[in-house]
């Protein structure tokens, strides 16, 4: 049932990678065909960004020293429980 649960989990994830990039990369290869009966080739459409902002410094320090936090406190965890369920065997003389 492990390996069984360990492929699913790794499958998900996979279709999940894929989907992510085929979304990201979707508007890439949006181009239309030539129109008209010479099919002369369209010029690519120009995209004007504006940029009004942004995050400080000091807020993507924040967040990335407390992602670090939660990471650490959950290994933590996740060890002590590890940890928990062993068995020690007596040994043998």
């Amino acid at each position: 049932m492990n390996r069984i649960r360990r492929f699913a989990i790794m499958l998900a994830g996979l279709a999940g990678a894929v989907l992510a990039f085929s979304t990201a990369a979707a508007p890439a290869f949006a181009t239309l065909p030539p129109a008209g009966p010479r099919r002369m080739p369209v010029p690519p459409a120009q995209v004007h960004t504006i940029v009004t902002g942004g995050t400080p410094g000091w807020q993507i320090v924040l967040i990335a020293a407390g992602a670090a936090l939660l990471a650490a406190i959950l290994a933590v965890l996740l060890d002590r429980m590890r940890a928990s369920r062993r068995h020690m065997t007596a040994p043998t003389t």
